[in-house]
Formats: structure tokens, sequence, C-alpha cells
């Protein structure tokens, strides 16, 4: 019988400590995941501004070998991160795509011009600066025009800055979330010690002796649940790779590693301070509280 109930009280203590640590790896996961979007926040945003690219159409008359020197030019400059020759040839056919094969029937000679794509620097994609940077390129005689889209460039410095806030307050309140659910999960853990707690208390242990064990056993687990939730976080990024190849791009080494020293800093800590506040406050409790 009494091997029985060593069977059971052993189960339900391996029970306890596993949904704790599933509890604490799932929180972490969100952890980790808020971490990378705010790290990755200031690449993201300069991925999209870099690239938003601006047109410029050459006149009729110039050559792609006098294209391209105006290319070479162009990519000198500190506010252009890259420019791309278009070809007349590449140009009708992209027309060809849009209007049908047979639009340049209508005409005697091609008016598809050559054209440079020209990628600006994330610093330089406002308005301003880019209205700056369709002057300068006026300046040469061989271009005809500028063409962007403004309204998306006042949409895209808008709306970054909108999501950099959303996220920044979600970030905020996920970390609160995720020390009130880690700190109720450690409590519920060690709550169930408060018994053992009490007869240490009774023999004279004091209060760093009977918190020592418990710390110890915070560590391990924040950190098994820390390396729970990497793993879990390193298999979204694997299926993230797969189905968006340029969107990993954005995922650096010393970003990976910032984030996975988060979420075990993140764990060990909460859980940590979590088990020292828990446990003083279980040794201060009197013998008929014990049952409350």
């Amino acid at each position: 019988m009494a091997e029985s109930e060593r069977k059971i009280i052993r189960r339900r203590i391996a029970n306890s400590y596993l949904s704790a640590v599933l509890s604490i790896s799932l929180v972490l996961l969100l952890v980790g995941v808020a971490a990378m979007l705010l790290v990755n926040t200031e690449n993201v945003a300069r991925y999209f501004k870099e690239n938003l690219t601006v047109s410029v159409m050459m006149k009729t008359e110039v050559s792609e070998p006098e294209a391209a020197a105006f290319c070479a030019d162009l990519d000198t400059m500190a506010c252009i991160r890259g420019t791309e020759l278009i070809s007349r040839e590449r140009g009708e056919r992209e027309m060809a795509q849009m209007l049908g094969e047979d639009f340049l029937s209508v005409f005697e000679t091609s008016p598809i011009p050559v054209s440079v794509s020209v990628r600006l620097a994330a610093d330089y994609v406002t308005p301003d600066s880019v209205a700056v940077v369709e002057s300068r390129i006026m300046e040469s005689p061989m271009v005809e025009e500028v063409v962007y889209q403004q309204s998306l460039i006042e949409s895209l410095n808008s709306n970054l800055g909108k999501i950099s806030a959303v996220l920044g307050v979600m970030i905020l309140l996920l970390a609160v979330i995720s020390f009130a659910l880690i700190s109720n999960t450690v409590r519920l853990s060690v709550f169930d010690k408060r018994f053992n707690i009490h007869t240490m208390k009774l023999v004279g242990a004091t209060r760093s002796f009977i918190r020592a064990p418990f710390l110890v056993d915070a560590v391990f687990l924040g950190l098994f649940s820390s390396f729970i939730a990497i793993l879990l976080l390193l298999g979204i990024l694997y299926f993230i790779r797969a189905e968006f190849v340029q969107l990993f791009g954005l995922f650096t080494v010393g970003m990976l590693l910032s984030v996975i020293g988060t979420v075990i800093a993140a764990g060990v800590g909460i859980c940590v301070v979590s088990t020292y506040f828990v446990v003083n406050r279980l040794v201060s409790l009197q013998v008929d509280e014990l049952y409350y």
C-alpha cells in the first residue's frame, strides 16, 4: 500500500513538473517571437523601403551604352542603393504582357525607351528626400521623366510608424502577461511543497537555507523550459525559411543569438524571481494558513 502511494505521489509530482515546463515553454515561445519582432522592426522597415523602386525614363534617342554609363553615375550617389538597366527589348516584352502582343503594330518605330530602375537607400525613402533625388536625376539631359508613387511612399512611412507603435504596445503587454503567467505557474508548483517548507522552518532552517533548493530548481526549470521554447522557435524559423526565403534573409546570426539570450534570461529570471517571493511568502505562513 505504501509503495502504491509513493508511485501516485511521484506521478503527481512528475505531472505537475511537466505541466509547469510546458506552460512556461509556451509563454517563453511568445516572448521569443515578440523579441524577434522587436529586433527586426528596423530591418523589416528597411527591407520594404529598399525594395521600393523609382523608374527613370530616358529619352527615346538615348542608347543602351549611354544609359549604362548613366547608371554607373547614379550608383555613385549616396542616396541610391542600386540601379538596373531596362533595355528596349525587355520594356517591349513587359508592355506586351500588359497591352497584348500586337500593340506595337500601330507604331512605325518602337515607342518604348530605355529606362533605369532605381532603388533608394532606406534613409532617403521619404517624400521630401525622394523629391530631392528626383530633381538631381532630372538635371541630366538624357532623362525624360522620373516616375514613382508618391502616395505609396507616404503611406509606407505612415504605416510603418503606426505598426512600430502598435508592436511596441503589444510587446509591453505580452511581457506583463508572460511574467504573470510564469509567476502563477511557479507559484502553484512551489505551493504544493508548503508543508515541507513549514517542516524545515520548525527544525530551525533559515530562510536562505529553505530558499536555496527551490531557487536551484527554478534555474533548471527556467533553462529546461527555455530550451524547449528555443526548439519551437527554431522550428517556426525553419518553416519561415521554406516559405518566405527573402524574408528569412532579414534574420541574422547575431539577431538569433540575441533572441535566444532573451528567452533564456526571461525564463531563468522570471522563474527565480517568482520562486524567491513565493518561498518567502510560504515561510511566513502560520500553521492554520497552510490549508487555505
